[in-house]
């Protein structure tokens, strides 16, 4: 008789919580010393799936949250499409070593309705996306710090790819004393370069191939970064690369501070993030990338590819 390798165990399924006393209960319960929580809003990828290995190296315990919040969505936006499949979320989870999903509905986050108090973006929830997306960063910042009381990590990871979003959480976090330490994440790419999003599945074929103009755009501006261009230069060839393609309608091609999300002075040397927002179709998408301006930097390290 033959011998045949074993087959591996299959992870067993996170433990899941569907209001606030069943999340305490399981946290309770659940083994570790120190806690990393992932947020999502569900429609889970890759991206989202990197967060949660992150998060298995800071931590010992890792809750991710399955929340699509209505505060930030506008009027005319996409929450009763929004796609929604627990079922697979939770499949996807058991790949990746999740202790406990929390998935509450509304009524189990917000019991009496839209919350009175509320936190305020400030300044950061009025420009770029802010003004596009008038509260999204209000609605967006109330539920992470609600999310935050209910899980109490010691870390919480966000993707950089919502460049805008990070820095709103980490300045919440320390203008309002959070005990929490903001980690982000790289953005994951599809083959073709299209910044991972659950946005991505309304594309259809031809759409999505020009939505490969934001990856073209960040590419080319992020090269002339590296050989010295100033920031309007810079900025200038994103929003040119952009402008080239007829099926994109741009909203916005910015240079900003990481800290701040302030547009840099044209004379800026040093690290910003080049954040692009554009329309699709019926589907709008973002993507950013850090680059450093002003500067002729080395590339002899980098090596071959």
């Amino acid at each position: 008789m033959g011998t045949e390798a074993p087959q591996a165990l299959a992870a067993p399924r996170p433990r899941l919580a569907r209001s606030r006393a069943e999340l305490a209960a399981l946290l309770a319960t659940t083994p570790g010393r120190r806690r990393a929580v992932v947020m999502t809003m569900g429609a889970l990828h890759e991206g989202h799936l990197s967060l949660v290995r992150a998060a298995r190296e800071h931590a010992d315990q890792v809750v991710v949250t399955i929340f699509v919040n209505p505060l930030q969505f506008g009027a005319g936006e996409d929450l009763d499409r929004y796609p929604r499949d627990l079922e697979r979320d939770l499949d996807l989870l058991s790949t990746v070593g999740v202790d406990v999903v929390f998935a509450p509905d509304v009524e189990e986050i917000y019991p009496q309705g839209e919350p009175v108090v509320s936190v305020a973006a400030g300044r950061l929830g009025e420009r770029l996306e802010g003004a596009h997306r008038p509260g999204h960063f209000d609605g967006m910042l109330t539920v992470v710090l609600k999310l935050l009381h209910l899980v109490r990590p010691q870390v919480a990871l966000f993707g950089q790819k919502d460049a805008q979003q990070l820095i709103a959480v980490r300045r919440m976090v320390r203008d309002l004393d959070v005990d929490v330490e903001v980690v982000a994440g790289p953005t994951v790419r599809d083959a073709d370069g299209l910044a991972l999003s659950s946005r991505n599945a309304y594309l259809s074929p031809e759409h999505r191939g020009a939505a490969l103009t934001l990856s073209q755009a960040l590419d080319r501006a992020t090269t002339l970064a590296r050989d010295g261009a100033g920031a309007e230069g810079v900025r200038a060839e994103a929003e040119r690369v952009l402008g080239s393609q007829p099926a994109v309608a741009v909203d916005y091609v910015a240079l900003v501070d990481p800290v701040t999300a302030e547009d840099v002075a044209p004379d800026h040397e040093g690290e910003a993030v080049l954040v692009l927002a554009a329309r699709v179709g019926g589907t709008r998408l973002i993507d950013n990338a850090r680059v450093t301006v002003g500067r002729s930097q080395d590339r002899t390290s980098e090596g071959t590819r």
